[in-house]
């Protein structure tokens, strides 16, 4: 990453790319919104003392196990709970907000916690139908006009000029490094056309990961921010003492996704000793569609397949979610991650 925009000057303690965390503030079962975000801040400043480079958060709105719907305010709360690592959002589903209250809302956070502030932005609304309308979104939306909605915003946080009637206040002039976020070939392209850094969903869009990856840095124009590609990939890692326990704690996630598929989403259920019996053959089929790119396992099982992903993608950066109920399981399953990559010897061999 050589672009002056995203240069950091500290090096990340993982050897050869960085290592990142993507947080949805998971509520768990009886529990409440404010438990959520305190253990949001809890693994930050786990993840900040392990290395790790970034900490981003996700816009999902109607969601009962979500508790990240006012991105901004979260970032905010762990920013200033954190001391050096970045902070941001995976991402702002751009269509749900008037461009130019998101610069303002990531002027004031970069101008709170400078050089620390990360803005990724998506075009998929984060919501379903009802819940686009009760957000004020065009229903005849399709995001086809993301990339003007985009163009807006980076317009607010360019310096403005003299006679220039609307101003984002604060935000104007400020360096806010932008990322595009993509689950399919839109946002890959249009990233690599603007010159952008492109993060890839393959946490829940396994099957895109190479496509994606391959259309962004073969329409990859230099600009301003970087002058080669930079693609960070999301993937779920759990990982635990063996491979059983890891399993074990994915079925949370597995539940999650279940739940989902039935229409019924809910709150994160605790792990259960096996799936069989909770799912059809045909809805384990769609789960493992949207999971298949899953890590799951003790600290050797991650270390291979870590290998092998890299290997594959040739990723600049990674950034892991990890949907686990119990939260000192959860802080355990990123020191493990930590602890296979600090035993790297180079980028890409394990």
């Amino acid at each position: 990453m050589n672009g002056k925009k995203f240069d950091d000057s500290a090096a990340s303690q993982f050897s050869g790319i960085p290592f990142s965390v993507l947080d949805l503030s998971p509520i768990n079962q009886n529990s409440t919104a404010a438990e959520s975000f305190r253990n949001s801040l809890s693994l930050a400043q786990h993840a900040e003392r392990l290395g790790y480079k970034r900490f981003w958060l996700a816009e999902h709105h109607n969601m009962l196990g979500i508790a990240s719907a006012a991105t901004s305010v979260v970032i905010g709360f762990v920013a200033a709970g954190t001391q050096k690592i970045r902070v941001g959002a995976g991402g702002i589903m751009l269509p749900n907000h008037a461009p130019l209250m998101i610069a303002e809302q990531f002027g004031t956070l970069e101008s709170l916690y400078p050089n620390r502030i990360d803005l990724g932005l998506g075009r998929a609304p984060g919501s379903d139908r009802p819940t686009a309308h009760a957000l004020r979104r065009a229903l005849h939306s399709d995001g086809d006009d993301f990339p003007e909605m985009l163009e807006e915003l980076r317009f607010f946080f360019r310096k403005p000029s003299e006679n220039q009637k609307v101003r984002a206040v604060p935000g104007a002039g400020l360096d806010v490094p932008i990322w595009l976020l993509g689950s399919s070939g839109f946002s890959a392209r249009l990233a690599g056309e603007m010159g952008l850094p492109f993060a890839f969903a393959g946490h829940f869009s396994p099957e895109y990961i190479l496509p994606a990856l391959d259309l962004y840095r073969k329409s990859f124009e230099p600009s301003d921010a970087l002058d080669k590609p930079y693609a960070m990939l999301a993937l779920n890692i759990v990982a635990a003492e063996t491979d059983a326990e890891a399993w074990r704690l994915a079925t949370t996630q597995f539940q999650s996704f279940l739940r989902m598929i039935r229409g019924m989403p809910g709150q994160m259920l605790p792990p259960v000793e096996t799936m069989d019996g909770l799912w059809t053959a045909q809805e384990k089929a769609l789960v493992d569609a949207r999971l298949g790119g899953s890590i799951i396992g003790s600290g050797a099982t991650v270390k291979e397949n870590l290998a092998r992903i890299l290997n594959q993608t040739k990723a600049d950066e990674l950034m892991i979610n990890a949907m686990i109920y119990d939260h000192a399981s959860r802080l355990r399953s990123y020191e493990i991650v930590a602890r296979v990559w600090q035993e790297k010897t180079s980028a890409h061999s394990i």
